[in-house]
């Protein structure tokens, strides 16, 4: 059964409608856009009828915030004026703040009722068409990951598991409070896919020099440093011709930072402690455990272990403290994960 959020100041209007919602959905009743934030902390409405006149927060005011607010699920919740202002103006002030309708009170119970059904039958068409696209922006993502991971014969299913890493961590540091407030911004349903393309630039990498069974010479190093510019290059250009940012904002952070140093000794563009991306600063503990454990032609694999005193020693110098913290508490889940993909 759907839920349904009524805010109004008026316990005669909110009994009214209550009264005609009880029984088709689940109707809360509450007095004011203060409660409706706090109730919000808890349930998700599927729709919220909100009364524009309010004395403490006008409807308006609440609407503004709900639209700015961190949890984007209580963002993307329609929301319907119950009103008796009628005019122009008000109207379109209502609907720039993002309402999908207004109606008029008093209302008529049938009216209200098709109303709502209209709005959520809509609602749930638009889910369902966001869901199939954004299967193709993952099966895309995908697709070009693998691309680039066959021609690099040396690490083999470092994309999979660097991934599996990343949703690890990440549920870590939100558990732990450790940066949980930008992270909460996030759509994890697109960050976690667009981890796949962090070494999209080595496409552009000659094989020679990608799978070479030696360790890399100076020069050849330098090219392959230059994977993060072109990665963030290959991103920000399906960007500009996609018009897909949202979608792939945050495989451009992969892409371009995770070879930073907290120091700021790292590359391509040498920034240090908070002046790299979060997503890059995550990836970058990631991306360097798996390199740790993983045998190359040049070297033996390090032991969970090793791997583990390594990223612990280099806290504060390579990687960002404050994830290090957060990896410590997870290690072992992370040696699951390499186990698995083995």
């Amino acid at each position: 059964m759907k839920t349904i959020f009524i805010v109004d100041d008026s316990n005669t209007n909110l009994m009214a409608a209550k009264t005609v919602l009880d029984g088709t959905y689940k109707a809360l009743a509450l007095t004011s856009a203060e409660r409706m934030f706090k109730l919000a902390e808890k349930i998700i409405p599927d729709l919220i009828l909100l009364d524009v006149e309010m004395p403490e927060m006008s409807g308006f005011e609440a609407l503004k915030i709900l639209k700015e607010h961190e949890n984007q699920k209580l963002r993307e919740v329609p929301v319907i004026f119950l009103t008796s202002m009628n005019d122009t103006e008000s109207e379109t002030q209502g609907f720039s703040l993002g309402a999908i309708d207004f109606i008029n009170k008093p209302f008529s119970p049938p009216v209200l009722l098709k109303r709502i059904e209209s709005h959520i039958e809509t609602d749930k068409l638009i889910k369902k068409a966001q869901q199939s696209l954004r299967k193709v922006h993952n099966a895309t993502v995908h697709v070009i990951a693998n691309v680039v991971e066959r021609r690099d014969q040396i690490t083999g299913g470092h994309i999979e598991r660097v991934q599996g890493y990343l949703e690890i961590l990440i549920k870590e540091l939100v558990k732990s409070g450790i940066y949980a407030e930008e992270i909460s911004k996030w759509d994890m349903d697109l960050l976690i896919p667009s981890a796949q393309l962090h070494d999209v630039g080595k496409i552009v990498v000659s094989d020679a020099i990608l799978n070479k069974p030696a360790k890399l010479t100076d020069e050849e190093f330098a090219q392959i440093k230059q994977h993060c510019v072109e990665g963030e290059a290959i991103v920000d250009e399906i960007i500009n011709n996609s018009e897909m940012d949202g979608f792939l904002s945050h495989a451009k952070m992969f892409a371009g930072y995770h070879h930073e140093k907290w120091n700021g000794t790292g590359y391509p563009h040498g920034l240090k402690g908070e002046d790299i991306p979060l997503q890059g600063r995550i990836m970058a503990i990631a991306d360097v455990y798996d390199a740790l454990v993983s045998e190359r032609p040049y070297k033996k694999p390090f032991t969970h272990d090793e791997a583990v005193e390594i990223i612990k020693k280099d806290s504060g110098t390579h990687f960002d403290p404050n994830i290090v913290e957060a990896f410590l508490n997870v290690a072992d889940d992370f040696w699951v994960m390499a186990l698995n993909y083995q």
